[in-house]
């Protein structure tokens, strides 16, 4: 009888360390994929240059958000690991919540691993409806995450490395994921959409949409280089 509760004991505290051991490989996993794509997207920002957006206008992209995945750490690892060089087309900043990322041309999950992807063939900042999608990940503030704080009437910056671009906020609401029609044109409008998930959880069918409406642009200088 000691024997088998000394046994069932000993099973007990088999299955409390494996699953304690488990717990620690998930919430170091989550950091470590946090930590990644931070070095990835700092790493990205600082190489951009006007040599590169010109090259990566000619790239290939593709705009099919129904191709999107979550972005799991073996996503976060193979984008490392491949180290191509990204369709860089600009960059972006909100001051108001501290975000600055680079813009990427398309969505595939190599570019939303970086940055902000445009959501639309032949999109022109300070033109039409700039839109872009980005990633929720966190409360940590990666990526898109920043976004569930933006309120109304923050100031958004994009730029070209020749131009800034200047948007106010005026509209933030939760949409469904089939609601496309917010990064569509509208006749005599200039706006910017930024679209993401409303949370981080997997198969998450909300997304947060922010739009701005273009404020003016001026020259990428030593000054307005300080915005990114």
């Amino acid at each position: 009888m000691i024997k088998k509760r000394r046994r069932l004991n000993w099973v007990i505290n088999i299955l409390i360390f494996i699953m304690l051991i488990l717990g620690l490989v998930l919430i170091f996993n989550e950091q470590l994929k946090v930590y990644s794509i931070e070095q990835m997207t700092n790493n990205t920002m600082k190489k951009i240059n006007r040599e590169q957006i010109q090259k990566a206008k000619n790239a290939k992209a593709t705009y099919d958000f129904k191709q999107v995945k979550a972005l799991s750490a073996s996503t976060v690892t193979m984008t490392m690991i491949k180290g191509q060089e990204a369709p860089t087309i600009g960059k972006m900043s909100i001051p108001s919540v501290g975000l600055k990322l680079p813009v990427l041309k398309g969505l595939d999950n190599y570019n939303l691993s970086l940055g902000a992807g445009t959501m639309k063939a032949d999109q022109e900042m300070g033109k039409g409806n700039y839109a872009l999608a980005g990633h929720y990940m966190t409360n940590q503030g990666v990526l898109f995450s920043p976004l569930k704080n933006v309120s109304n009437g923050d100031y958004i910056y994009l730029t070209n490395m020749k131009r800034v671009y200047k948007y106010k906020v005026y509209y933030k609401k939760i949409i469904n994921k089939t609601d496309v029609n917010w990064i569509y044109d509208s006749k005599g409008e200039v706006t910017l959409t930024l679209i993401t998930c409303a949370s981080p959880t997997e198969g998450e069918v909300d997304r947060i949409m922010v739009r701005a409406t273009f404020q003016g642009d001026g020259p990428y200088d030593e000054q307005s280089a300080k915005l990114f």
